[in-house]
């Protein structure tokens, strides 16, 4: 029996790796994907005032704070029991999707973009963000950092910070927008649909016609049937901020529709001892293992899973892709791991299009953007779609509002499970049968990691117990093994 191991992996936000055990003829054994880090969020905000949450759990991730920030702040909005000022909520909902808009496009080009654009059996030394430069040209490149800029100062207009926002408040939002700033959302909001569409053309370009690629995402050893989740709105469509949850089996078909606070109704946490964090699943279906098809508990709550439980998208540009991306995979719903990267460039678009939208309705200057709250209910369930799938914020308080327990489901912790299922499933598919272990054999395994764009900033929950730790000696003169110690591991 041989160890193989992927450490780190790369291009993810957070720390992670992968142990492959195959025997000596490579035939996979097993697969286990460990997250050696903690983060210990639901328990320092107890003893807190409850409207600081919004502004302590975007320090979380430095990635996505703007999930944490709108998801607590709707948990918040439900412990005082007020209903927000709806200029508020548009505003809450206009930095959103500009937020949905720069997160899926540094995804894209930057941690998914190089396995695809410079190929991922290519030189490690040329496969990252400058050797895509480098093919697709600084005028490319020029583009992505402009929108991420652009996209930032929206994000400051509202959000008081263009990292870690503070603008939420219970009942809506800290300050109304000027007509003249409205007037530069218009204008940064038309050129992300233009930069949306660009990409998916891009994406056309590269993938989609190149048929190697084309038969990799369709290949067995990147698909798995498990149950999807995302937030649809009252005419189940996608939507990040607000609406309910909707879950679709295997072959389509609606399981159940939930309210965000009810989500402990449906959702139960796994743990094993090696890894801290949680593995979520359906309790009407219950915890049956690292397994997939309809006895499964297992999930996935990604761009892919969204677009699998919705019945389209809300936009009009957007909901063209959605008909060409199922049209083109076979129809719903799709189970291809690596289509999710096509899935996550339809969500830019309409992340886009819905920030055009809400920019360009009259009542975005309305002065009128907090309802002050009156009294306290004492616990509250907030909800959005973070780019990498559903985050649950639950706060419970004292009639002070003294925060006495916190609960968190972040976007990875969701597809935990579903990660670990399809590193085993790419590791049998691309290892089994081989004479040798290569370098871009290990990229393809981690493709199907990275296809998630997991963040394990904020996804680490779980303690079991004591500190795992192992420490390896090396001579150092020879720099080979001298002795390893390990504690509860």
């Amino acid at each position: 029996m041989k160890k193989v191991s992927v450490d780190p992996i790369t291009r993810l936000e957070g720390h992670g790796k992968i142990e492959i055990f195959v025997d000596d003829d490579n035939v996979v054994q097993n697969v286990y994907f460990q997250i050696p880090e903690l983060r210990g969020f639901e328990r320092f905000c107890v003893g807190r005032p409850v409207e600081e949450l919004a502004r302590i759990t975007p320090r979380i991730c430095g990635v996505c704070p703007e999930a944490h920030h709108m998801a607590a702040t709707k948990a918040i909005d439900a412990v005082f029991g007020v209903k927000p000022a709806r200029t508020g909520v548009m505003l809450r909902e206009l930095l959103y999707n500009a937020f949905f808009v720069t997160d899926h496009t540094t995804h894209f080009y930057i941690l998914a973009g190089p396995d695809f654009i410079m190929g991922p059996e290519s030189d490690p030394a040329t496969r990252n963000i400058l050797g895509v430069i480098h093919k697709v040209g600084l005028e490319t490149g020029g583009a992505v950092i402009n929108l991420r800029a652009e996209a930032a100062e929206l994000i400051s207009m509202i959000g008081g910070k263009q990292i870690h926002p503070v603008c939420g408040l219970p009942g809506g939002v800290s300050q109304a927008i000027t007509a003249e700033q409205r007037d530069r959302m218009v204008q940064i909001t038309a050129a992300q649909v233009e930069f949306a569409k660009f990409s998916l053309q891009l994406f056309d370009d590269v993938v989609l016609a190149n048929n190697d690629y084309v038969e990799l995402i369709k290949s067995d050893a990147f698909t798995h049937a498990t149950y999807n989740m995302g937030m649809v709105d009252e005419n189940n469509k996608v939507n990040f901020y607000d609406g309910q949850i909707r879950v679709t089996g295997q072959d389509g078909s609606e399981l159940e529709k939930f309210e965000g606070r009810d989500y402990l109704a449906h959702i139960a946490e796994h743990v094993e001892p090696y890894s801290y964090l949680t593995y979520p699943y359906l309790k009407s279906v219950g915890w049956k293992g690292f397994v997939d098809g309809p006895d499964s508990g297992v999930y996935k709550a990604s761009p892919l899973s969204r677009l699998n439980a919705a019945d389209g998208m809300a936009t009009p540009l957007a909901q063209q892709e959605y008909e060409r991306f199922f049209s083109t995979l076979g129809g719903k719903p799709v189970n291809a791991t690596l289509a999710t990267h096509w899935a996550r460039l339809v969500e830019l678009l309409y992340a886009a299009e819905r920030s055009h939208e809400l920019a360009t309705d009259p009542d975005i200057i309305d002065p009128d953007v907090r309802t002050i709250p009156t009294g306290i209910v004492g616990e509250g369930v907030g909800v959005v779609e973070a780019p990498r799938g559903t985050l649950y914020h639950h706060y419970k308080t004292d009639d002070q509002g003294m925060v006495t327990n916190v609960n968190l489901i972040v976007g990875t912790t969701n597809n935990n499970a579903a990660i670990s299922m399809s590193l085993k499933k790419a590791a049998e598919g691309i290892l089994t049968g081989g004479s040798e272990i290569r370098e871009g054999n290990l990229n393809m395994i981690e493709m199907a990691f990275r296809a998630y764009d997991p963040c394990f900033g904020c996804a680490t929950h779980t303690l079991p117990g004591d500190m795992p730790l192992e420490v390896t000696i090396k001579s150092e003169t020879t720099r080979e093994v001298v002795a390893t110690v390990k504690r509860n591991m």
